[in-house]
This record gives C-alpha cells, structure tokens and sequence, in this order.
C-alpha cells in the first residue's frame, strides 16, 4: 500500500521514495506525493530520478489497489532509491480549481440548498452540477459574485478527517447527490472552508481562499428538469 503524503500536505513539491515494483506501464512507490486523481481532479504529472537518470511521469493509475506512477520510458528497477518532483505549476493550478470548486459548492448549499450531482476539472477550469429547477444568466451572476465575496474574505482552509460514522451522522457532508464512499473506507477526510462550508473530500487544496484569485462564471446550461450546470475559469 503506497502512502500517499500530498494526503497530508498539498504543498508537499518532493520527495523519497523506494522502488517497491515494476508493473507494465511503470512503477508502485512505498510513498508518494503525486495526487492519485479522484473526486473529478485528475492525477499529478511530473518526474522520477535516480542518480543521474529521470524518468518521466505522465499519470497515476489504479492496477490490482496498486497505485502505479505511469512512466514514458523503461522503469527503474526494484529497490531503487527514488526521489520524485511535482509538476508544481499544473498542480498549484488544480489546487486552485479545486478549492473554487468547494467554494462555489459551499455558496449554492448555504444559499439555495442545492446538491451537487457531477463535477470536473482541468488546470483553471472546472464545471460543476446541481440538482437546481431552474439557471439563467442574472442566477449565474448572482453566484459569481457571492463565490467571489467568499474568496476575497480570505477564509483559511483547514484537513482533518472523520470516522465513517461520523461522517454519515452529518447529512450538509456528504454533499453528493449520490454517495461516492466506497464501503471500504472507514476515515473520511474533510475540508473545513472556515465560516462556509464543511465537506467530505480527497482532493489537494489551497491553504486560504484568497490564493484562488478570482472566478469567473462562463457558462450556464441545463442538463436536465432539475440538473443544471455552471462552469467557471479562474484567471492565471
């Protein structure tokens, strides 16, 4: 089972790690501090070194509950001594996407009690659904502008994790429309946006809602009688 440090800290730029398996499409590391990918954010990207050798990460796949950094050239061998650096930049980027995501989640829940139904994102921008009857233009002003009182307030955001029951003892948790947990999982990792929102997540955030800058609302369209979805971009 590969540690998954970024878990622990998303500013986390590199680290050590051991070799502990080759598998056809690259390596499983004891340790790791790419993001996996999940909850609609997808894996880091970056590179391997080992001694005077890099060896290009591309992704992270899932094989067998192995998580495997997918290599663009030949895998180092077993028990070898790696040291792995993130793609910063890219993932700064989907920190920041992420953390206007759970904002803009935050402010539909607090002011129009709406689930979310599906969500996704790419390096500032991001698309996000609601079990909402009704969307129009002067709606979609109307968040953009409540998302951005938020991220001005420069809220701190804070990790920290749940039993399992005590996760589904809150029902503002789990925000989903459907239930994403797997059975599996006994500690839910939250992301507590101080004085907005409280969510059960996995993915990487910022540390302060101010580094997300400024969002904007590009879209607006209905995907369904009560599904509807708004996208946002997040200047550079």
């Amino acid at each position: 089972m590969t540690e998954i440090l970024c878990y622990a800290d998303s500013y986390m730029r590199e680290f050590e790690a051991t070799v502990v398996e080759r598998t056809s499409k690259g390596v499983v590391l004891d340790r790791t501090a790419f993001y996996p990918g999940g909850g609609g954010q997808p894996s880091d990207s970056g590179e391997l070194f080992v001694g005077g050798d890099s060896y290009a990460v591309g992704r992270l796949s899932r094989a067998d509950g192995r998580l495997v950094h997918e290599l663009r050239n030949p895998a180092p061998a077993e028990g070898a001594a790696v040291r792995g650096v993130i793609d910063w930049e890219r993932r700064y980027r989907l920190m920041r996407t992420h953390t206007a995501l759970h904002v803009l989640c935050g402010v539909v829940w607090r002011d129009y009690g709406a689930q979310v139904t599906g969500g996704d994102m790419k390096p500032l921008s991001a698309r996000m659904d609601f079990e909402l009857e009704h969307m129009s233009a002067d709606f979609a002003a109307e968040v953009e502008s409540r998302v951005n009182d938020e991220i001005k307030a420069a809220r701190d955001i804070e990790v920290g994790s749940l039993s399992r029951e005590e996760a589904f003892a809150n029902p503002d948790l789990i925000r989903t429309k459907i239930n994403l947990l797997p059975p599996a999982i006994r500690e839910v990792r939250t992301v507590h946006i101080v004085g907005l929102d409280l969510q059960a997540d996995g993915g990487t955030h910022v540390a302060n809602t101010s580094e997300v800058g400024r969002v904007r609302v590009v879209g607006h369209e209905s995907k369904g009688r009560i599904n509807k979805r708004l996208r946002i971009e997040i200047p550079a």
